[in-house]
């Protein structure tokens, strides 16, 4: 189940990129949405379970090296994660670097799913969310080149989208051989991911430096959505052991 959502959420970005990929104003709405979503299951969920774990203040370095991972993973993905697509040419950035970078994010993050109490959890929902914005932004990139052809997408086009969908459920595999204790450290690395590219769309200038109500409305929708969900989560949590 964990691993077909995974999957799906990939595929259905990816479908939508393709046929609504010269929209970028409903991308960059997917990605503020999916932002608030992101930096509230990541504060509320993420950290909590991070640092309720007995092995010290050494986990803050594990945040701190996952910001920095996804700052080394941004130069191979020119910012793909928040939205900077519409920013490149077929010439400025490698499918190949694109690829590698978009596995490793999405590896990393399906490792910590296999220590996961509940299969739907919040944490899962979170890189699910994710997903779809940087889904939609790939398959807009791949699907909508000038040499792409429209009935055949090409072969390495396939094969970005599929390494990514599988990405996630390959990492939650590996995970299964990692000893338990692992968890908190994973997690961690995770949570300065989520909080580096959440904060970076959040937080970007807009023009002018005027207010930009739907951007905060979509961020307020976003964080109120996964609050819904951490409060079921933790009703369900508490009737389980009732």
């Amino acid at each position: 189940m964990t691993a077909l959502l995974l999957i799906l959420s990939v595929i259905s970005g990816v479908f939508l990129g393709k046929h609504f990929g010269k929209k970028e104003k409903l991308a960059k709405n997917l990605l503020i949405l999916s932002a608030g979503f992101l930096i509230t299951i990541c504060l509320n969920e993420v950290f909590p379970q991070v640092y309720a774990a007995e092995t010290g203040s050494s986990l803050g370095i594990f945040v701190i090296i996952g910001v920095l991972l996804q700052m080394i993973l941004e130069a191979l993905t020119k910012g793909f994660e928040h939205g900077h697509f519409h920013h490149h040419s077929d010439h400025n950035i490698l499918p190949a670097a694109l690829m590698v970078g978009l596995f490793i994010h999405a590896f990393i993050e399906g490792i910590p799913l296999a220590s996961e109490e509940h299969e739907l959890s919040p944490y899962l929902w979170g890189i699910v969310f994710h997903n779809l914005p940087i889904s939609f932004i790939l398959g807009a990139f791949l699907f909508n080149r000038k040499h792409e052809s429209k009935s055949a997408p090409s072969y390495p086009s396939l094969l970005i989208v599929a390494l990514f969908a599988l990405a996630s459920p390959m990492g939650m595999l590996l995970g299964n051989y990692f000893n338990p204790d692992l968890q908190p450290y994973f997690l961690a690395i995770v949570g300065g991911i989520f909080l580096h590219i959440s904060s970076v769309i959040i937080f970007e200038s807009n023009k002018n430096h005027n207010i930009d109500w739907l951007k905060i409305g979509l961020v307020i929708l976003g964080v109120s959505l996964a609050l819904v969900m951490h409060l079921f989560h933790d009703h369900s949590h508490l009737e389980h052991h009732h």
